[in-house]
């Protein structure tokens, strides 16, 4: 059978199809997540929640990463079939960094101008870069492997989504431990280590999915 007729095949059985990845999908992210939070108890320990909970500020980045983890899910689901495609779905993306930068003025307008680099600097700017792509890895990892049982036609954008996903979450692990919880801090670092997942999982998914 040609490519093209196979394709032809997929897309008659989408319904089937759509049906029985979403649950392959959330399982396969459950079980990276699960990897994730090993990885997590093995390096890292969460800050005193009863506490850390009443700051807004802490709450925020929690929300903005789940926020980014939120609107990738859809995508993943939609890149796993053959006539899959992002459409105008992708602009739920934008909430996230829409929504930070909202934080970052708020941040701008309520901090004395003095205090601004020193929060965006933060004390724990590598350990962001380093520990987000590590929590990420799994949840990237057994995600793209659960690909590979669907027929994405676009890999490179796939595996961009799958990133961004796997990057949400690791970012909402890593803020859970880290004392740095300025608007400020958030945007200058979590998106450039979001990003280098994103990135990985571009370059997995164009050679892992191919066809």
């Amino acid at each position: 059978m040609k490519t093209n007729e196979l394709i032809q095949a997929l897309v008659a059985d989408r319904d089937t199809s759509e049906t029985a990845m979403a649950p392959s999908l959330v399982g396969a992210v459950a079980l990276g997540l699960a990897g994730s939070l090993l990885i997590y108890a093995a390096t890292l320990a969460p800050r005193d929640l009863a506490t850390a909970v009443l700051a807004p500020r802490f709450v925020f980045k929690l929300v903005v990463a789940l926020l980014l983890a939120a609107a990738a899910a859809p995508l993943v689901n939609r890149m796993a079939r053959p006539d899959g495609g992002a459409g105008t779905a992708w602009l739920a993306l934008l909430a996230a960094p829409l929504l930070l930068c909202f934080g970052v003025l708020i941040e701008m307008a309520v901090v004395d101008p003095s205090a601004w680099r020193a929060r965006l600097i933060g004390e724990n700017a590598v350990a962001c870069m380093l520990c987000i792509p590590l929590l990420s890895a799994p949840v990237l990892a057994v995600t793209l492997i659960a690909l590979r049982r669907g027929a994405p036609t676009r890999p490179d954008l796939a595996g961009i989504f799958v990133g961004l996903l796997a990057g949400g979450l690791g970012a909402f692990l890593y803020a859970s431990h880290c004392p740095d919880d300025s608007p400020l801090f958030v945007a200058a670092w979590y998106p450039p280590a979001i990003a280098a997942v994103a990135v990985a999982g571009r370059t997995i998914a164009v050679r892992l999915l191919r066809w």
